[in-house]
């Protein structure tokens, strides 16, 4: 009998592999491009600032304005894993060209994805098993090499193979 069980944290565990400048523009990117989200979507965000962001001034501080709004939603973000989660999808739904890339990458690769329509946001949190050869700087080669005439953030790149594999290496594990 097979007796290995999954483990998840939280998806706000993610703030721990991001650095505070990049935190700021992935929140700031969401917060910005709102208004171009689906409305459930938009709505989910909006929901989950008015419920978790507290910005003084304002009974629903979702209609505060960006630079009031940027501060207290990173903090909330840091914090709440709904709210965490929810940028995130948010933020791949934007970067709908990059999600796409790195879905295929990773597929080709070998990982077990959800399509990357998928709605993450359901899931308990992000497994904490990694394959051990299939770090960052791999990753990010395998997406230099697979698109030569591209330049990626790196950060974004790592960012959306944790998002769209439901997985933070922590655990790492041979194949």
């Amino acid at each position: 009998m097979n007796n290995k069980t999954a483990k998840f944290l939280p998806f706000s565990a993610v703030n721990q592999w991001m650095r505070p400048d990049y935190r700021e523009g992935v929140v700031l990117t969401v917060l910005h491009s709102l208004t171009s989200l689906d409305n459930p979507q938009r709505a989910e965000v909006q929901k989950l600032i008015k419920q978790h962001v507290k910005v003084p001034g304002f009974r629903n501080s979702a209609q505060a304005p960006v630079g009031v709004l940027l501060r207290p939603t990173i903090a909330g973000f840091e914090k709440h894993a709904q709210l965490t989660a929810a940028i995130l999808s948010a933020w791949s739904h934007i970067l709908k060209d990059l999600r796409q890339k790195v879905y295929q990458l990773l597929l080709d690769r070998g990982w077990e994805l959800l399509p990357p329509e998928a709605d993450r946001t359901r899931l308990p949190g992000f497994l904490t098993s990694w394959p051990k050869k299939e770090d960052f700087e791999v990753i990010n080669q395998a997406m230099a090499e697979q698109y030569p005439q591209e330049t990626f953030v790196t950060d974004d790149v790592s960012l959306m193979a944790v998002w769209l594999s439901g997985r933070i290496p922590l655990d790492l594990e041979e194949e």
